[in-house]
């Protein structure tokens, strides 16, 4: 059984917690994050959601809920680590944005990684694809739907401080 801490409104912990799948109380929040993981080349990692999971064979960035006593950086870099095999520090991740709907906190990172496709490590039940892929190619498969429309939303909203992290990583690789 998984639990996860309770925010109010203000993104404040309230010392409750919430089982994980019941319903969530009027006022209270949980809190969810998410990475765009970018190469400093122009590519962002995509994963493909596993059968029987929502969303089922859509491409997303990496993310989740935060447990009950997460950090959001703690919890970030936990989620990345199970969905992809990539490790990072908490302090590593760069936080590009927040949002909240009607239970829920988000919390969106951005992590420069230059990790082989070779090498993610795809968790069984939550992902069953990895590739690199262009902002182009992110446009693409947005207009035939293959990014399901919440991380579409999130990353049209994003796109402009992705790629200004995407450049300015670029002219360290180049002139580092």
């Amino acid at each position: 059984m998984e639990y996860n801490d309770v925010y109010d409104a203000k993104g404040q912990l309230t010392g409750r917690t919430h089982r994980r799948g019941t319903p969530w109380k009027e006022g209270d929040y949980g809190l969810v994050v998410c990475v765009w993981i970018y190469d400093g080349r122009g590519n962002l990692l995509m994963t493909r959601r596993a059968k029987g999971k929502s969303f089922a064979g859509t491409w997303e960035n990496s993310g989740g809920a935060a447990k009950a006593g997460e950090t959001s950086r703690i919890a970030i870099a936990r989620e990345l680590y199970e969905e992809t095999g990539i490790q990072a520090d908490p302090e590593e991740f760069e936080i590009i944005g927040t949002d909240r709907d009607s239970h829920t906190h988000y919390h969106f990172y951005a992590l420069c990684r230059q990790t082989p496709v070779e090498q993610i490590v795809l968790q069984p039940g939550e992902t069953d694809g990895a590739k690199w892929v262009s902002f182009r190619q992110v446009h693409e498969m947005i207009d035939a739907k293959e990014i399901c429309w919440i991380i579409a939303h999130q990353f049209l909203r994003q796109e402009a401080d992705l790629r200004k992290r995407q450049s300015a990583q670029h002219n360290e690789i180049k002139f580092g």
